[in-house]
């Protein structure tokens, strides 16, 4: 038995005849890796200025003492009801702050409308109005309303919203009115 043998042809590329067009390209080197330095650095001034905005922001709002739109009537009427020791042996009392319930009823009835000033009767208590530093104020006004956000008082609720958006200003101010039962009625911006 004979073995026949098969020419064998050469492959291209592997020591064969080259054709044109045809083949392996040529070795190309991968491009070098850029350098991460930049970012580290952009990432850590970044980090340097936010640190510094936080701090502009804590001394803005911690030195809000001397703010001229700060109608707190207590350190008002401490300062007032003082009086230097003399030889008087009664002292003047301090007269009698309102309640800030009673301040916002005392502006809606010099400067509100006839419906506002009927909403503003149920009114039983107001909280955050005392301090504002506009930034982000937020004021409460508690009312003998029952209900929440789908009762039969929202339309009053809406009102005295209103009326307080009339007596109190803020950049960015939000006064919610609340029920009897501390649900939410209305809410507006001031």
């Amino acid at each position: 038995m004979s073995q026949q043998q098969y020419p064998q042809q050469p492959q291209p590329g592997w020591g064969g005849p080259q054709q044109q067009g045809y083949g392996t390209p040529p070795f190309q080197p991968q491009p070098p890796k850029k350098s991460k330095a930049g970012k580290i650095v952009g990432f850590g001034c970044l980090g340097v200025v936010a640190l510094f905005v936080l701090i502009g922001i804590a001394a803005a709002a911690g030195s809000g003492n001397g703010d001229s739109t700060d109608t707190s009537a207590k350190d008002k009427a401490v300062a007032a009801g003082h009086t230097p020791k003399s030889d008087k042996a009664e002292a003047t009392p301090a007269p009698k702050t309102k309640t800030q319930a009673e301040q916002f009823e005392a502006c809606v009835a010099k400067s509100g409308t006839a419906t506002e000033k009927k909403a503003v009767q149920h009114v039983t208590k107001v909280t955050g109005t005392d301090k504002r530093n506009d930034i982000l104020d937020s004021a409460e006004v508690y009312t003998d309303f029952t209900g929440g956000l789908m009762s039969d008082n929202q339309g009053d609720a809406k009102l005295i919203a209103s009326a307080f958006t009339s007596c109190y200003e803020s950049k960015n101010g939000l006064v919610s009115v609340y029920g009897q039962d501390g649900d939410l009625i209305a809410n507006a911006n001031y």
